[in-house]
């Protein structure tokens, strides 16, 4: 009886435990992320109006219902910030992991020279904030500070304008293209890292050469964590804001409401119209939510055979 009676607070103990340990987690969970969507989501359906008429008139914030997803659905600003994500995805997505790939299957070539330097040197810019390395890429896009247009000045040309019509979505990819590889292509090298190392004594014996390895092996192999690194870049390119608007001050071409982050920004802060910007940014998450799904559906069937 007594052992029975002994057991009973170790049992209790026992099931208390994991949730004691998931409590910090669950807390900040709550604080920094449930309750500020939850916040955006109510304020999404709120609205300013005035009551009282005349110009005594009063606003008073009050239930709009979906008017303001409706506001976000037919505005012409909001949905050519996506057409313009979208050549800037078309360009920065394919090259990233593009040069991540290749990186890395370079670097995984046997007694290649100097792997370990050139592993660090590409990983570097990642450690670099977006908005330094915006203000650094800044410098060299300025006509005035541009070692390009020195030279070509030097030379007699004139100046390339680097953030001007069409070099302006090049140059404003090349940004998150310089930050991103280094990430991706970490994330590539270690999955093929992962791959036994006879699988491609096998290969050799058999006559496949470092070309055949890496096109019928290695890419195959580390499908997965392409999938992986392709879903960040997506993610990433839909949350475009610190490029464009590090590198306004310096063209005309990038306006308020260049990408839809720019836009919802100067809704809520400029304009001063919260309940318009939280319900474009429920709408611009619940999007990114649904492609990565879709991308995740697709590419898993594709690549791992999931059904």
């Amino acid at each position: 009886m007594s052992t029975v009676t002994e057991q009973t607070p170790r049992r209790r103990r026992r099931w208390v435990a994991p949730y004691g340990f998931l409590l910090p987690a669950g807390l900040l969970y709550l604080a920094f992320l449930a309750i500020p969507i939850g916040y955006a989501v109510y304020l999404s359906f709120r609205g300013l109006r005035v009551s009282g008429g005349g110009p005594f008139g009063v606003q008073e914030e009050t239930w709009v219902g979906f008017q303001n997803y409706v506001a976000t659905f037919t505005d012409p600003e909001f949905l050519a910030g996506f057409g313009r994500l979208a050549i800037y995805g078309i360009i920065a997505v394919p090259v990233t992991l593009g040069l991540a790939l290749t990186f890395a299957l370079l670097l995984d070539l046997p007694r290649v020279a100097g792997a370990r330097f050139a592993r660090t040197a590409i990983f570097i810019p990642y450690a670099v904030p977006g908005v330094i390395a915006s203000l650094l890429w800044g410098f060299l896009y300025l006509p005035s500070t541009s070692p390009l247009n020195y030279l070509l000045r030097r030379l007699g040309l004139d100046p390339v304008a680097v953030v001007e019509g069409g070099m302006l979505f090049p140059s404003v990819a090349n940004i998150a293209i310089w930050t991103g590889v280094g990430f991706n292509m970490i994330i590539l090298y270690t999955s093929l890292r992962g791959i036994p190392g006879e699988v491609y004594e096998a290969a050799r014996l058999d006559g496949a050469n470092e070309w055949h390895i890496a096109y019928r092996i290695k890419i195959p192999l580390v499908g997965p964590a392409l999938v992986l690194t392709g879903l960040f870049a997506l993610i990433g390119t839909l949350q475009v804001y610190g490029e464009p608007t590090t590198l306004r001050p310096m063209t005309n071409s990038i306006s308020q409401t260049w990408v839809p982050l720019m836009k919802i920004y100067r809704d809520a802060f400029v304009r001063d119209d919260l309940s318009l910007a939280a319900a474009s940014s429920v709408v611009l998450a619940l999007g990114t939510l649904v492609v990565s799904v879709v991308l995740l559906r697709l590419t898993q069937r594709r690549s791992l055979g999931v059904s």
